[in-house]
């Protein structure tokens, strides 16, 4: 079993909604294990950013954006599926998203920049 941490912009997502709904939304990620990471498959999904492994992990109608680190799973983005930022991300998908994060940095310091 992991622990799962938070960055700034997850909190303040999480925060948006009850308690019941911040429930609902990790509890996918708080029941992943480590053969699911090893071997991702819908709803869960990795790709390569740089040397890190992130890890793309569908939840109702919210998209979790985490990396492993060591027995942490750090939870960097929560995003809506119908908000801006997850629009932004799918319109320019030339054909998976893993293309997408490989070839457009821009996107990355866009969320970077929302949870300063």
């Amino acid at each position: 079993m992991f622990q799962v941490t938070f960055s700034n912009q997850s909190m303040q997502e999480l925060n948006k909604l009850d308690k019941l709904a911040q429930l609902d939304v990790i509890a996918p990620l708080g029941a992943l294990t480590a053969s699911e990471l090893a071997h991702p498959k819908e709803p869960l999904g990795a790709f390569k950013r740089g040397k890190n492994t992130f890890y793309r992990l569908r939840s109702g109608d919210y998209r979790i954006y985490f990396e492993v680190k060591g027995e942490n799973l750090h939870t960097h983005y929560i995003l809506h599926r119908n908000s801006l930022t997850d629009f932004i991300f799918r319109t320019k998908l030339p054909i998976t998203e893993e293309q997408l994060a490989e070839q457009h940095t821009s996107f990355w310091k866009y969320l970077e920049t929302l949870h300063k």
